[in-house]
């Protein structure tokens, strides 16, 4: 059985908290494969792109965003599969799924192909805390 909890209760708090954590200058690492059971584990796959977010991310009913980071160079090439968010001292706070715009991910990109050569742009990341 899985609990459900209300935006204004339960995953609104959460999420304002969690962007109190996450705090200024975090990274956002996209990379390949599946992601790791939690993000006390080791990063798994290929760094494909390192994404520094340089102001504090907010929580509106339950949905983290962050100002527009601009585009990056990729470090590598590789399909997206998920991204390690971090606060600027190297802590990873969260992990999720990466997928192409509209295939449900906990973020998404315009494509998962990453190439080396051609910028990897966010936008303005989106983050859904689960209720």
């Amino acid at each position: 059985m899985a609990l459900s909890i209300a935006v204004a209760t339960g995953t609104q708090p959460m999420g304002a908290a969690l962007a109190t954590s996450i705090g200024t200058g975090s990274i956002i690492e996209i990379r390949s494969g599946a992601k790791p059971a939690t993000p006390e584990t080791a990063a798994s796959g290929t760094l494909l792109a390192s994404i520094t977010i340089a102001g504090a991310w907010t929580s509106t009913l339950g949905v983290l965003t962050a100002a527009d980071p601009g585009a990056v160079a990729p470090a590598a090439s590789g399909t997206a599969g998920h991204f390690r968010l971090k606060q600027s001292g190297g802590t990873a706070v969260l992990d999720g799924t990466v997928t192409a715009t509209g295939g449900g991910g906990d973020l998404t990109l315009g494509s998962t192909t990453v190439t080396t050569g051609v910028n990897v742009d966010l936008n303005a990341p989106a983050i859904t805390i689960p209720a």
